[in-house]
Formats: C-alpha cells, sequence, structure tokens
C-alpha cells in the first residue's frame, strides 16, 4: 500500500504537468505589429495608395509555405486600409525591434514600402506590388521589384492565395525570383493551435486509471 501511494503522488503531479504545457498563442503567429510612420508611405494597393503619417497595426493574415497575406489596419483596428500579398525573405542577422524597409524614391515623393521584419526573426515579408506599379517603381529605383499581375486591392484572399508572382526589372523584363527573394530555411509557419485539448486530457485520464488498477493489483499480491 504504501509503494502504491508513493507511485501516485509522483504520478499525478506528472499528469498535471502535461496538461499544462503551455501552446504557442494567436498573437504569435499573426505578429500583430504596432507602427508608426512619421511621412507618408505607399503601399501595395491600387496605383499608388499612400498612407498618410500616423500609427498603424500590421498582421499576417494567412501564412503559406512561399507567400504570407498581410493586413493594414487602423490603430483602433477599426478599419482595413490594404491586404498585402508578401513572399518570406531570409536575411542574416534578427534584431530584437522591428525593421521596415523602404524603396528610395525621387525627392518629394513618399517612400515606398519594401519589407516588413519582426523581431527576433531571421527572414520577414517582402511585398508585392500589382503589375503597373511594380514597373513604374522598377524604372523609378532603378531595381527590381515583385509584382503580381492581380489587382490586389480588389481580389480577396483567397484568390491570393494563388495569384502568380514574378519580379520585373527596369526595362520591364522578368527577373528570376531567386535572384530578389531568397526563402528562410523553414518557410512556412505553424498554424494557430486550434484543435481542442479534451481528446489528449481523456487520454490521459485514461492512462492514469489504468496505472492505478495495476498498481493496486500489484500492492494486493505484495501485501
Amino acid at each position: 500500500m504504501k509503494l502504491f501511494k508513493m507511485l501516485a503522488s509522483v504520478l499525478f503531479p506528472a499528469v498535471l504537468c502535461l496538461l499544462v504545457v503551455p501552446t504557442a498563442t494567436a498573437d504569435d503567429w499573426n505578429r500583430e505589429t504596432v507602427i508608426t510612420f512619421s511621412g507618408p508611405v505607399e503601399v501595395p494597393g491600387v496605383g499608388a495608395q499612400i498612407l498618410p503619417a500616423g500609427t498603424y497595426v500590421f498582421k499576417i493574415l494567412d501564412s503559406q509555405a512561399d507567400r504570407h497575406i498581410v493586413r493594414i489596419f487602423s490603430q483602433d483596428k477599426a478599419h482595413v486600409f490594404t491586404t498585402i500579398l508578401a513572399i518570406p525573405n531570409y536575411r542574416l542577422h534578427a534584431t530584437d525591434k522591428t525593421v521596415i524597409t523602404f524603396r528610395e524614391r525621387p525627392a518629394g515623393q513618399p517612400e515606398a514600402l519594401r519589407a516588413w521584419f519582426y523581431p527576433g526573426r531571421e527572414w520577414g515579408e517582402e511585398f508585392v506590388y500589382a503589375k503597373p506599379r511594380a514597373l513604374e517603381l522598377a524604372k523609378e529605383t532603378n531595381e527590381p521589384v515583385l509584382a503580381t499581375p492581380t489587382e490586389l486591392a480588389a481580389a480577396p484572399v483567397e484568390a491570393l492565395k494563388t495569384a502568380p508572382i514574378e519580379a520585373v526589372d527596369p526595362k520591364g523584363e522578368p527577373v528570376e525570383l531567386a535572384k530578389l527573394v531568397e526563402p528562410p530555411p523553414m518557410a512556412a509557419d505553424p498554424l494557430p493551435a486550434t484543435a481542442s485539448p479534451l481528446p489528449l486530457i481523456g487520454l490521459l485520464g485514461l492512462l492514469t486509471l489504468g496505472a492505478g488498477f495495476a498498481l493496486s493489483a500489484f500492492s494486493k499480491r505484495t501485501v
């Protein structure tokens, strides 16, 4: 009987530990970030879509291996300004702060949003522009720009998931994506845990009962 009590006292806390193992939260997955721009910024949308200086919220809406869907909200998240297609792009050094990169524009024109790096990650989101605007930006910046023939602002999220993506140079010629974007070693994010823990709890309960019966039978034999 003493053996049974001793093993039960060890087994019960172990089961509790299994039940309280933490899981990733949705916030970790969608990487919600508050970003303040000190001046106007161009973002992918209809033509040259300009966000005025102010505070905005960036979120990952959908995450796949080779593309992500990013949504930009107002500071109170009551209004959606744009939904952007992006490709994960690798970098060598992570930082502990959010990093936003821009494409340099002629003097007097808003900078164009290029990429968003979340704190602690070695890869970020390289944004895709509608092809007509991507061609204009490529000429202005003299460097390739990610493009899609899909009209981004009007496209539903499901369409963005399968929209073709290419890169165009200042002459309008296609460029291999591999020359512009380096995918991270593990490009796909794990989806947020949404499954109920009840099946696991039930299984652990059955295992505990089984172990209890076994210990009880063993203790009777040793009495």
